[in-house]
């Protein structure tokens, strides 16, 4: 079996919770803080030793293209200005020896839909999924460690997390049993169940490592409600004639689909960002202090004492 040098990244989708910031913008080029989520993805999935990238696109997308293509106006502009660290981080953005390629999915039908897109680049390779505003931050990158195991069991591995029950509604949620340490033999997995019907506490993390027979699956499976072919029910089908495992990811998952997990990303990276960590970390705590001071100052904390100076830095 070939290792993992393709990835895939559906990034086709309208996106409403973003609007209007979205409305002429993709979700996937939102920054945090001076790097989209798309360009987290990719490094991420550079950083697994994958050498193609393949973006599902869609109307409106084009902007992710010319992201990581090359900018000669731009590049000449700063060389005009001798700024040639920025020339060098703008040419960086992707690696010489890394091929990113385009096809278009025509209709919005759902991320089944948007891999099956992408099954004539695949061939008969193993693959990666990245959904882009599921922003992983490991150490080792997320998708390396999914790699590896990979390699080690040569089977499918989903990313999962353990979350708490009123999320269920937001996740493929799987059933099975630890196999290994972090490693679970997935015997079924259920697309955003109800809290009472949810099998367990395990999420998909949106990162995947799939064998291509997951093509004939994704071919076989009826489209839902909405129309949309989905990826949960293919996997769940392929899980009956092969191995599909889930790992627990080592890192933390920052939902950037929604504004919560945006701002917590924002916040995390703005805290140890080389620019700006000492200078947000002391404006976050000035924050935090007035925040305090405001709540105990308006009644909400009259059973404590007021927090001193000392008390507010730590």
């Amino acid at each position: 079996m070939l290792g993992v040098r393709k990835a895939v990244f559906p990034v086709a989708g309208i996106d409403t919770h973003f609007l209007p910031a979205t409305k002429a913008s993709p979700k996937e080029m939102l920054p945090v803080i001076d790097k989209p989520l798309i360009q987290y993805a990719v490094e991420e999935a550079i950083a697994a030793g994958i050498t193609e990238l393949i973006f599902v696109t869609g109307r409106g997308k084009r902007v992710i293209e010319d992201h990581f293509d090359k900018s000669y106006e731009v590049e000449h502009r700063l060389k005009a200005r001798g700024k040639q660290n920025l020339v060098e981080l703008v040419q960086d953005i992707k690696p010489a020896n890394v091929e990113c390629v385009y096809v278009r999915q025509a209709e919005p039908l759902g991320l089944g839909h948007a891999i099956l897109c992408a099954e004539k680049l695949i061939g008969d390779e193993p693959f990666a999924i990245v959904l882009a505003d599921d922003l992983l931050d490991g150490a080792p990158p997320v998708l390396a460690q999914m790699v590896h195991i990979f390699s080690h069991y040569d089977s499918s591995v989903l990313a999962v997390e353990e979350f708490d029950s009123w999320e269920s509604t937001t996740h493929g949620v799987i059933d099975g049993r630890h196999w290994d340490e972090r490693v679970i033999s997935v015997s079924r997995i259920i697309e955003k169940p109800s809290p009472e019907l949810a099998p367990s506490s395990f999420g998909v993390a949106g990162r995947y490592v799939l064998m291509p027979s997951i093509f004939e699956h994704l071919r076989s499976v009826k489209p839902d409600l909405n129309g949309e072919i989905q990826l949960t029910p293919a996997i769940h089908s392929m899980r009956e004639g092969e191995q599909v495992l889930a790992y627990e990811f080592v890192g933390k998952r920052y939902d950037c689909g929604t504004k919560l997990g945006y701002v917590q990303a924002t916040v995390d990276f703005a805290l140890r960002h080389a620019e700006l960590q000492e200078t947000f970390d002391a404006w976050l705590r000035e924050r935090v202090g007035a925040l305090q001071l405001g709540a105990w100052a308006t009644g909400s904390m009259l059973n404590q004492p007021a927090p001193g100076v000392q008390e507010l830095a730590h």
